[in-house]
Formats: C-alpha cells, structure tokens, sequence
C-alpha cells in the first residue's frame, strides 16, 4: 500500500520534517512493503520556510534580527527553488517560544525583527515573497514590522511612536514615505492559518491574546488599539482593514500586509498544498496520515489538517490524523470525514515529558494506527 505521511510540525518538539520521518519508521514497523512518501508541510507558521525549501529544492540563509523583546538574535530565510521567491515565516524572529513564558505580555513585545528578515531578502535580490504570519508572540497591528522597513507612526504630538501593542492607541499620523521602494516592485503573499477580523470579539486581541500572556484588561486596551491603527490607516491611506478575513492574524500582521505591504492573503496551507504537488501525491494512495501538535475547534479552519483532509477527500483517500493532544472540537474532525483522530501520548503525562518523548511516541502511535488499519482491512474481506 502506498501511504502518504503529511503532518505540520508539532510546536515545541518535531519540526514537520521530524514529525514526518518518525510516522513513516513507525508505518514501516508495522508493514514493511508499504511505499511510504513523505511530504512535511506547514500552514504558515514555524516550519513553513523548512517545508517549502524542502518542496522546491531551495536554500535556508542566515540573517540577524531582532527579537519580541528587542534582543539581537541569529534568525533565517529561505530562498525557494527558482531563486527568486523568498519565504520568511514570522516566528523565526516575532514568535512566540522566543519569549521566555514569565515575560509573554504582548502589550511590550514587537514585530520588528520579521521587517528585518524581509529587507535581508530584498538584500538577497528576491523580487516575490512568502510571509508566513502563524506563531507570533505580537499583538502590535505590524507596526513594528513596518517601522523596520522604513514606515513612521506619530502621535498627536508629531513624536515617533515605540514598540509594543501598547503603543498603538497613541498613534495618530503614518508616513511612509521613507518605506523601502523594494516593496512596491516586490509580489508579496501572505500565508496565514486564521480568517479573524483585525478588532471585535473575534479579533486579534480577544482570540489569540490571552495565548501571548495578555489579561482581560490588555486584551481590551490592545483591542482599543488596533481600533486606533485601523482609523489611522482609513485616514492616513484610504484603506479599511478592520473587517477584512484575515486582517487579525498574527496580532495584526495580516492588516498590515494588506495596508502597508500591498500584500495578497492566502490560506498557509494551500500554498504548501500547491509547492509540495500534494495532488499529484495522491494518487495510487491507500492512507493518509497527517497531524500536528493539537487538534481542536480550530484546526477545521485553514489548519494544516483541514488542508489535507479537503484533497483527500476529492481523491477518496482515508486519512487518520495524529497528535499530541485532543481539546475542545478536536473529535469533530470525525464528521468531516477523517477516519481516526489519534493522541500519541500512551501515558498519563506531563507536557513535558510528551514535548521530550514525541519522536518516540509519534512513531509508536503511527505504527499502532496502521496495524488496526490493516486489521480492518482483513476483517472487511
């Protein structure tokens, strides 16, 4: 049987390419003539830029960059295949496990260093780019990303701004005449995982917020501020993001894209669906396995699993999802049409010890998925 192995990355422990190696040793464990093909994959958060070098036979590039709290740190870029397209995924310098967890408060932390990594791939000679916007540490609207790039945001006073979701509610005036003139000759595509509007209760602040360290109270200030940003692009540029799908992914960075970057928004996972041929893939297969870290209410809506899930069933491919744990609505998949969803803790255990043990329990958890799949298999003949 020809099996193919997909999965995301599982945050904090596999990249998407470890993840995928550890499921196919476990598919071979339990049958070892299966034709396993691996195919990492990522829907615009960590691990996007290893998962497209990987699909098109690019190259990773080191490049400085400064991080959620301002420290200088070595980040990365990718350079796809055509040697003309780069791709810079968020969270290698505005992402969230760059924050130690005591210092999480999105009301400090900046996007500043993605801004940096995209100058270093206009430095490189790249004339399209891929941004991934998942696992941002941010809630700062882009603006620090902005700012990087040469934009300035006054306040009422004519003062530049700092850094920070805190700063946004002063903001009053946006000049972007100093922007680098790259930008406009450059094909700018957004990757985002999210359809959240920029403000409201399913914005930016309210849903993902309290996961960056925000409090009820911050979520509400934050919230006034991106209010703030949206009024002072309508008035300084004529453009109104606040409602557009999309616009509140990665604190922000989605409006920014749209306002300030002239950016198109795409679903992350369909632009690794199109790079990786996952179509093509598919055919002559028996068995999907794909599957990320957690697989909850979310996960339907542009997660890397949904993807998956929605070509397979056009092929008529059963897929069994895998991962680290089930929240709320994960088992919903179920209805949509995934055959198994699949914790590979064995154990009552710490996220520790799971984030420590996942290539282990991952393979295990694969192997065992496909022995009942072969035991069904035998029962229906």
């Amino acid at each position: 049987m020809k099996i193919v192995i997909a999965p995301d990355s599982f945050k904090g422990s596999l990249s998407a390419t470890a993840a995928a190696e550890a499921a196919g040793r476990g598919v071979l464990r339990a049958r070892p003539d299966a034709q396993t093909v691996i195919v990492p994959l990522a829907d615009g958060g960590e691990g996007t830029v290893e998962a497209l070098v990987r699909a098109t036979g690019g190259r990773i590039l080191p490049a400085a960059a400064t991080d959620p709290l301002g420290k200088r740190i070595e980040s990365f870029f990718g350079v796809l295949g055509d040697g003309e397209t780069a791709v810079v995924e968020m969270a290698a310098a505005s992402g969230l496990p760059l924050v130690p967890e005591g210092k999480r408060n999105p009301m400090n932390t900046t996007s500043y260093g993605t801004g940096e990594l995209i100058r270093a791939a206009l430095n490189a000679g790249c004339s399209k780019l891929i941004l991934g916007l998942g696992g941002s540490a941010t809630n700062d609207g882009g603006v620090g990303m902005v700012q990087a790039l040469g934009g300035i945001f006054k306040d009422s006073a004519g003062r530049e701004i700092g850094r920070g979701g805190k700063e946004l509610s002063r903001i009053c005036s946006i000049d972007l005449s100093r922007l680098d003139p790259r930008l406009a000759k450059t094909k700018i595509i957004a990757a985002s995982d999210v359809q959240n509007p920029l403000t409201g209760k399913t914005g930016a602040s309210y849903i993902f917020g309290p996961q960056k360290g925000a409090t009820a109270k911050m979520v509400e200030e934050l919230d006034a501020g991106l209010k703030n940003l949206a009024e002072a692009i309508r008035r300084n540029l004529g453009i109104d993001v606040e409602n557009q799908p999309g616009a509140g992914a990665a604190g922000g960075m989605g409006a920014a894209c749209m306002a300030f970057l002239g950016a198109e928004l795409r679903l992350g996972i369909d632009i690794l669906l199109d790079a990786t041929a996952f179509k093509n893939k598919l055919q002559g297969a028996g068995l999907i396995i794909t599957g990320e870290g957690r697989i909850d209410s979310q996960t339907l809506d542009g997660k890397t699993v949904s993807g998956v899930l929605r070509l397979a069933r056009k092929a008529g491919v059963p897929v069994i999802a895998l991962c680290g744990g089930v929240g709320p609505g994960g088992y919903d998949l179920l209805e949509s049409g995934v055959c198994a969803v699949l914790s590979i803790a064995n154990r009552p255990m710490t996220l520790a010890e799971a984030q420590a043990g996942a290539e282990e329990l991952l393979e295990r958890a694969a192997e065992q998925a496909i022995r009942l799949a072969y035991l069904n298999c035998r029962c229906e003949e």
